[in-house]
């Protein structure tokens, strides 16, 4: 039953995504990369949704909060801002200018170099640290529901080997022969489909605790251990001690929020969809569609932990990220399972297969046409970019096995090698957008210096901060270094921004009303649940 629900679901996504295809061009440079430019608000919240929420979150982040409690929630609710911010900002800078990718935009700003090693950047941010990751948590969860290895009469880690395989070639089938609109109507699908499924997960599991009554059972976690709620930390993210913390209160006001600002507005795989929008107004509306979701994605990815407290106690403390699996065998029915199950598998195709169309079309538009082929057509730009997606791929699944046994957990790992390649290319891009006097040289010196300022601070001195506090301390000094750097390599000519004229920049009525509901949301969720 199980299988059949798994087959039947899997099936009628890869049928409806196909048959919307149908009549698209997809061998044109637009048409495969940005959709058509043809996103509307639903699809690209739908699709941003499910291209951030993967297993990192579900097995990761339901483990941190079941070790940790609800402090990791910082992570979704603060995405709201950034997504406001997108909204509001970016998104009608971004298509003004007709952008097809974000380095497009430092070209324009800064010259080419600097679009290349932020592309190359880009790139191998994606086939270091997040593919691998989606990867092995997928893997390990559907290890854990399914048996993979006991069903093929192997061992633990030959069952994860070959589950990565077949869930790699899947989604890098998607990627490869559907381009970007493929990747949305399958998100869009799979996106509701997971939030179904990953609000059933705390629902049967509170109403079997409160015999019948999810209140009584909401109730009966929240009295087996109270602090566990408490969404504000009291770790000190200096001095001895910060290295472990999971994520002390104060680094919302240093570091994190210049990631959250990178991730939602400038990096690719989430941008490519509002560039891909049908005008301004479906992208506002699909970024703050998203930022609702956003606050209300903890019951699926944190509030399950917290019952895995009350079901397991300690005794996965040093196994976290086997939380969520166990959790999902323990309350669903079995019928449920496959449907779960599929739906897994399109959240972990999804981020991806995203990251894989990103890469390629960061390569296939950025590296190849301006180094190898200016003279490409569009068909030889397309061929390129499914090349691209199918080398990634390998890569990535050849990394994927080697993530496992984390310290902290998979999702601090991958917030942790983030910071890596996150923070020096906001710098850029920030510059880029608010201060004119940053020259090419200097955003290239500040590029470089965030590379090594970071790498040496964390991993060669291992200085007593918390990794987000070094993410703000690091941006500061990229800044003060560019206008240093460009005080003394000043820039030619000042940037104008061009209207491209390729798209209707009239906004959406609603985005600022909706933008203030948001904020206020944010602040009374911490007002409420930090005095737990």
């Amino acid at each position: 039953m199980a299988l059949i629900t798994f087959l039947l679901f899997t099936g009628f996504v890869a049928f409806y995504s196909t048959w919307k295809l149908r009549r698209d061009s997809i061998n044109t440079k637009d048409g495969y990369f940005l959709g058509g430019r043809s996103l509307t608000g639903i699809i690209i919240a739908g699709s941003l949704l499910l291209t951030n929420i993967s297993t990192e979150h579900l097995v990761g982040m339901n483990g941190s909060a079941y070790r940790n409690g609800a402090i990791i929630v910082a992570w979704e609710v603060t995405s709201a801002l950034a997504l406001v911010i997108a909204a509001l900002y970016f998104a009608p800078k971004y298509l003004k200018m007709g952008l097809t990718t974000i380095p497009e935009f430092l070209e324009k700003r800064f010259d080419g170099l600097t679009r290349t090693l932020v592309a190359l950047l880009l790139i191998i941010s994606f086939v270091a640290t997040l593919l691998p990751i989606v990867l092995y948590t997928g893997a390990l969860n559907i290890e854990a529901i399914f048996e993979i290895s006991s069903l093929l009469n192997v061992s633990q880690s030959q069952g994860i080997w070959i589950t990565i395989l077949i869930v790699g070639c899947i989604g890098a089938v998607y990627a490869i022969f559907g381009g970007l609109k493929m990747v949305a109507y399958t998100d869009t699908i799979n996106g509701f489909g997971l939030l179904v499924a990953g609000l059933l997960v705390p629902i049967l599991a509170l109403l079997s605790i409160g015999d019948g009554n999810a209140w009584e059972g909401l109730t009966k976690v929240f009295e087996n251990n109270p602090e566990k709620f408490n969404v504000i930390s009291h770790e000190s993210g200096v001095g001895e001690g910060a290295r472990t913390a999971i994520l002390p209160f104060e680094v919302l006001f240093t570091g994190l929020m210049v990631n959250q600002i990178y991730f939602w507005t400038m990096h690719q795989s989430i941008i490519q969809r509002v560039l891909g929008a049908v005008n301004l107004k479906e992208a506002q509306k699909g970024l703050l569609f998203t930022g609702l979701l956003k606050i209300l994605v903890p019951l699926v990815i944190v509030l399950p932990g917290l019952i895995g407290f009350y079901y397991f106690g300690e005794d996965l403390y040093n196994n976290p990220d086997s939380v969520y699996p166990l959790l999902v065998k323990k309350v669903l029915p079995l019928w449920l399972t496959g449907f779960f199950v599929a739906v897994m598998m399109g959240a972990i195709l999804s981020t991806f297969n995203s990251a894989l169309n990103s890469a390629a079309t960061v390569f296939s538009l950025g590296i190849f046409k301006r180094y190898i082929s200016k003279d490409a057509s569009e068909h030889k730009l397309v061929r390129i970019g499914k090349l691209t997606s199918a080398i990634l791929a390998v890569f990535a699944i050849a990394i994927a096995p080697f993530v496992a046994n984390a310290p902290e957990g998979l999702y601090q790992l991958l917030q942790q090698l983030n910071g890596i390649f996150f923070i020096p290319i906001a710098s850029v891009i920030i510059a880029g957008f608010l201060f004119p006097k940053v020259s090419a040289s200097g955003a290239k010196i500040g590029l470089i210096f965030g590379l090594f300022f970071y790498v040496i601070m964390y991993y060669l001195i291992e200085v007593n901060l918390h990794f987000v506090h070094i993410w703000g301390i690091e941006f500061v000094l990229n800044i003060a270094i560019m206008h240093l750097a460009s005080y003394f390599l000043p820039k030619d000519e000042v940037f104008v921004m061009k209207d491209a004229k390729v798209l209707d920049l009239q906004p959406w009525k609603y985005a600022k009303p909706f933008s203030l509901a948001l904020v206020l949301i944010t602040v009374i969720l911490y007002l409420v649940l930090g005095n737990v």
